[in-house]
């Protein structure tokens, strides 16, 4: 599935004297009960590489970080970070292989789940969805992977060449898509092979294939929460990289796939995360994307209200929600105006450039925020401003009394 605006590429605000009044109310505050409220700002750590470029797309409850970084310019890695330190988590393939944490692919528990090359290459010469996310074609056949413990094992497709996975849940079920034996119509070369969505409980030995809506022909499943809901979308084969895949998001619970609707548009509406308490967070086109044009913005969808657009960033034209945790924070990437990407928190009603909220005198920039834990810390990506590098960061939230 492209996630094409992934790659696209301040002060505090102070209250007057003692009283309520704020310049710029961007929040978020907590109230203590003295006469002005407790502001939430963030420190940063910048965490380190394999060499190159890196970024965060997962952190669980205990601050483990996980994601990919470039030993080189031509070779992605998923890598881990815990205790201050990075672990290469290899490939499947050897080490010129790609791999890769795409989605906020980490549990409690330490399990890591994401995408890996392997030596083989696809007899059928697709490209498929991994290669979205890679720095480079090559037509080797990727799969999804589980790494527990330190071992990294190959997740099985359902009967053709080439898998993904993107989540995981604290229980250990596994969810992404793979592909069938099936020659689908409905492909766009250089794709040929129907995919469905799976979950897999690699404790188990089995896997599932998570339907798509009646009439569509494809499915992917992108994340999933401890009580077994999962996330995803429903459309046709395409390229198997978003767009018309995309053409419906959609929630699967214990066996029931139900349409949660989108912002109007036919294409490139994808859930992206899904709390314990089953809010859905995500990007979906609004009307005009009848050509498959990418034209998203973050949504938020409740059972009980259904699916709504969070506010965008002041000058901006699109805007992602990535990650959500159990208090319904939200985080995500905001872009397409003057100021660039911007990494922001929703809470609220409010959505927020994240980089207003640093502690002051915080050099560099937010450029995406990907996951957010139940603590409230925050892994995405920024620039380092002293060298113009792309790093992999934990935000963590404190309280000060403007």
């Amino acid at each position: 599935m492209r996630h094409i605006s992934w790659f696209i590429l301040a002060a505090v605000v102070a209250a007057c004297g003692t009283d309520t009044h704020i310049t710029r109310p961007i929040g978020p505050w907590v109230w203590t009960g003295q006469q002005s409220p407790v502001l939430t700002l963030y420190t940063v750590v910048k965490l380190p590489s394999l060499g190159g470029t890196s970024r965060g797309t997962a952190i669980n409850d205990g601050g483990w970080v996980a994601g990919f970084s470039h030993p080189s310019d031509l070779i992605r890695h998923a890598a881990l970070w815990r205790d201050g330190s990075i672990l290469d988590l290899g490939t499947l393939g050897g080490p010129n292989q790609n791999s890769s944490v795409v989605w906020p692919g980490l549990n409690n528990p330490g399990m890591i789940v994401g995408i890996s090359e392997t030596a083989a290459l696809d007899p059928l010469n697709e490209d498929w969805s991994c290669s979205a996310f890679f720095p480079t074609t090559t037509h080797h056949i990727c799969l999804g992977f589980v790494w527990d413990a330190g071992v990294m094992t190959p997740l099985p497709t359902l009967g053709g060449y080439n898998g993904f996975a993107t989540g995981v849940n604290n229980h250990g079920q596994v969810v992404g898509w793979a592909e069938t034996p099936v020659h689908d119509p409905t492909c766009n070369a250089p794709q040929v092979l129907q995919f469905r969505a799976v979950m897999w409980e690699p404790k188990k030995g089995t896997a599932t294939q998570l339907p798509p809506l009646h009439g569509d022909s494809t499915s992917a499943a992108t994340a999933i929460n401890d009580r077994g809901q999962a996330v995803g979308i429903s459309g046709a084969c395409d390229v198997a990289v978003g767009e018309f895949s995309a053409a419906h998001a959609v929630l699967w619970d214990h066996g029931t796939v139900t349409d949660i609707g989108n912002l109007g548009g036919v294409a490139w509406n994808t859930p992206m995360a899904i709390n314990e308490s089953g809010v859905v967070v995500g990007f979906s086109d609004p009307p005009g994307d009848a050509d498959g044009s990418f034209n998203a913005r973050a949504f938020r969808w409740t059972r009980q209200t259904g699916i709504d657009s969070l506010p965008m960033l002041p000058g901006d034209a699109f805007s992602e929600a990535l990650g959500i945790n159990g208090r319904g924070q939200v985080v995500g990437i905001s872009f397409g105006g003057a100021a660039g990407s911007r990494a922001f928190i929703w809470q609220d009603g409010q959505t927020i450039d994240l980089n207003t909220l640093m502690i002051p005198g915080f050099p560099d920039h937010l450029i995406a925020a990907q996951d957010i834990n139940d603590a409230g810390q925050i892994t995405g990506r920024l620039v380092e401003k002293s060298t113009g590098k792309t790093l992999a960061f934990v935000a963590t939230p404190i309280v000060s009394n403007p």
